[in-house]
């Protein structure tokens, strides 16, 4: 069968983790390529690695209504069901196309005829249990409609989902930290309903998901709602913000990548740029973090000149002491490469092979992750911020700030993202 799943060895030992105050799984949005994030957290679930703290936006933020919102030992067969139930099988016209053209030598072709005919699908009929086709499109100069019917497509369907697949009371009364991202229409405005502040409701999942004009605004007390991403499709900040003073393991699961080839036409110069718009926070955020660490450390060498007694009397220098003890943050970063046969398309391709394939990146990626056991280690508070990926240096063996020599007072660091 064509992109049938392929077995992946499974790791034999148990891993045990350092104590961290926080430990956060962070979810990008990106449509169909969610699945990798599903493949990542059976990674973390197989070894026993539960996170205290999930954020996400758009299918990021749907994996975590999923996630949270079932018990640990349900939570990857939950998984499978949303993503099966969401999903579309091989129809018999890209099977035809599946089964002839690798009998002509065209292999690559086959792959890349399937994952057209899937995007293809899921423009023209929807997505079953997510989003169909509005019939008909509300008609333009005939006065103003409501923001929920103005869009391509009726995402009713994903309510009943969610419903489904996840416990809401479990979501709000459980032991994890769910916090998901939208954006106020009207005020234009990046939010966070966050379940330590509010109770939690498909609604607010589905307003993260809310990307126009494909799907319509969701309306939360008398407020619209859209995509989180319009603003930050990585909720990396969110969870940072409340890191002062602790020691906190993320897993960023990202699925655009910053990194990629020269676009040679205009469909590959769509795929960069979707690439491009959606990982730049991420640098961003990272590049933010080493300078907010360097700073730290400005501080506290040159509150050494200042004399104990001082220190200690002047609020002013007990609020300096305060800002260099900060944070010892653990950034292990897992991002989705694209296939070779994937295009511009690839975030609304929803083929079951196509989302068994996501899938088994992700399992493995985290995988080859856990595989270097020195990167778990708890920072010092005076490193403060590491990152690690499995996919940055040759051999995937990448060079984490922890293993880079320590600087002199005031030389520059560049932290990749």
């Amino acid at each position: 069968m064509l992109g049938s799943p392929k077995k992946i060895k499974r790791q034999p030992d148990a891993f045990v983790l350092p104590r961290y105050d926080e430990i956060a799984l962070v979810l990008q949005g990106g449509g169909a390529l969610g699945s990798y994030q599903a493949g990542v957290y059976e990674g973390l679930a197989e070894a026993g690695v539960q996170p205290n703290w999930i954020a996400g936006v758009s299918i990021g933020a749907l994996n975590t209504a999923i996630i949270a919102g079932n018990a640990p030992e349900k939570r990857v067969e939950a998984l499978r069901g949303f993503w099966d139930s969401i999903c579309h099988p091989l129809d018999w016209i890209s099977g035809l196309g599946a089964w002839a053209l690798p009998g002509l030598g065209l292999q690559d072709q086959s792959r890349k005829w399937a994952s057209m005919w899937a995007a293809g699908r899921a423009l023209t009929e929807g997505q079953p249990g997510f989003f169909s086709p509005r019939v008909p499109l509300p008609a333009a100069g005939f006065g103003k409609q409501r923001p929920d019917v103005v869009s391509y497509y009726d995402t009713a369907a994903l309510k009943a989902t969610l419903l489904k697949f996840a416990d809401f009371d479990r979501i709000n009364d459980g032991d994890i930290r769910v916090s998901v991202g939208a954006v106020n229409v009207r005020t234009g405005n990046l939010v966070y309903f966050d379940n330590t502040k509010m109770r939690l409701e498909p609604e607010h999942f589905m307003a993260s998901g809310a990307l126009p004009p494909g799907f319509p605004a969701v309306e939360i007390d008398g407020e619209y709602y859209w995509d989180g991403g319009l603003v930050s499709n990585t909720p990396l900040t969110e969870v940072l913000r409340d890191s002062d003073h602790k020691d906190a393991l993320v897993f960023q699961v990202d699925l655009w990548s910053a990194r990629g080839n020269v676009p040679g036409d205009f469909l590959d110069v769509s795929e960069r740029a979707k690439d491009i718009q959606y990982s730049s926070r991420t640098r961003a955020i990272t590049n933010m973090l080493a300078d907010r660490q360097k700073h730290a450390r400005f501080i506290k060498e040159l509150l050494t000149h200042v004399p104990h007694d001082l220190r200690k009397a002047d609020p002013l220098f007990r609020l300096a002491e305060e800002a260099a003890d900060g944070s010892a943050i653990n950034v292990v970063h897992l991002i989705y490469k694209n296939k070779p046969y994937e295009g511009h398309y690839k975030d609304y391709e929803f083929s079951v092979d196509t989302m068994h394939e996501h899938w088994e990146s992700g399992l493995e990626d985290i995988r080859d992750s856990f595989a270097h056991r020195e990167w778990f280690d708890v920072p010092s508070r005076e490193q403060g911020f590491v990152t690690h990926d499995v996919h940055r240096q040759p051999g995937s063996v990448p060079q984490s700030d922890r293993e880079m020599p320590e600087l002199p007072l005031g030389a520059e660091r560049k932290v990749a993202a």
